[in-house]
């Protein structure tokens, strides 16, 4: 089998998101219409670098717990340095705890949520391909994840771009807290950024807790604008 243009991983190794299926459907589809054939699988086996080389971009679909063998890792971080792209989609950010490359890549780590409830997402920047389409205040309903520090960071990897953060990392949209119930950060609460790193691309979106948000056009259009991103 060939390998896939982009790869969609949704191994679980902990706390299982039921959306995983739909977000798969979703992103297949995305995939498709950037004109990209996409492969979703469980096996951690196909995170070789033979396997990697042909992929535009790899999707952490809500994984959780350690999903990548020590070789799958290796594999992996030389992928996106030397040019790979990743989307990491919701319980993403509570993927591979102990190693660490993985959590300086994200610039933070997942540090629980409050109960699903509706809030405001900020929008802020309206000239990235993922958050083009989004209005400035977007009305939503989701798990509003909360994190161990601000990705934007000091730079761990070496790889801080001009323009961006110390870390690289540029926020594009943050959480309302005035809006809902249970946010930890205050006033700057970031839910989604992007950064790079040497030659690869990264980027994170906490939002994609339940099924029905992978049918929601908005957010689709959300999606679409990262793979886009990432892969041209």
């Amino acid at each position: 089998m060939p390998t896939a243009d982009v790869l969609i991983y949704t191994r679980t190794a902990g706390y299982r998101h039921d959306s995983i299926p739909d977000g798969a459907t979703a992103l297949t589809e995305l995939a498709r219409d950037l004109g990209r054939a996409a492969e979703v699988t469980e096996d951690p086996g196909v995170f070789t670098p033979g396997r990697l080389a042909g992929c535009a971009a790899v999707v952490l679909l809500s994984t959780t717990g350690n999903v990548l063998t020590p070789e799958g890792r290796s594999a992996f971080e030389a992928y996106l340095r030397g040019g790979g792209a990743l989307l990491a989609v919701h319980a993403a950010a509570n993927a591979e705890p102990d190693w660490p490359f993985y959590g300086e890549l994200l610039g933070t780590r997942f540090d629980g949520h409050p109960e699903i409830q509706p809030g405001v997402v900020l929008v802020d920047g309206h000239d990235h391909p993922a958050t083009a389409p989004l209005p400035a205040r977007w009305a939503w309903t989701d798990e509003w994840y909360n994190f161990t520090s601000d990705p934007r960071g000091t730079d761990r990897l070496g790889t801080g771009a001009p323009g961006a953060s110390e870390s690289g990392v540029r926020v594009l949209a943050r959480a309302d807290e005035s809006t809902y119930r249970g946010g930890t950060h205050g006033d700057d609460h970031p839910l989604v950024w992007c950064r790079e790193i040497d030659r690869g691309r990264m980027f994170f979106t906490a939002l994609g807790h339940a099924s029905e948000t992978y049918r929601d056009p908005a957010f689709r259009a959300h999606l679409s604008g990262a793979l886009s991103w990432l892969t041209s």
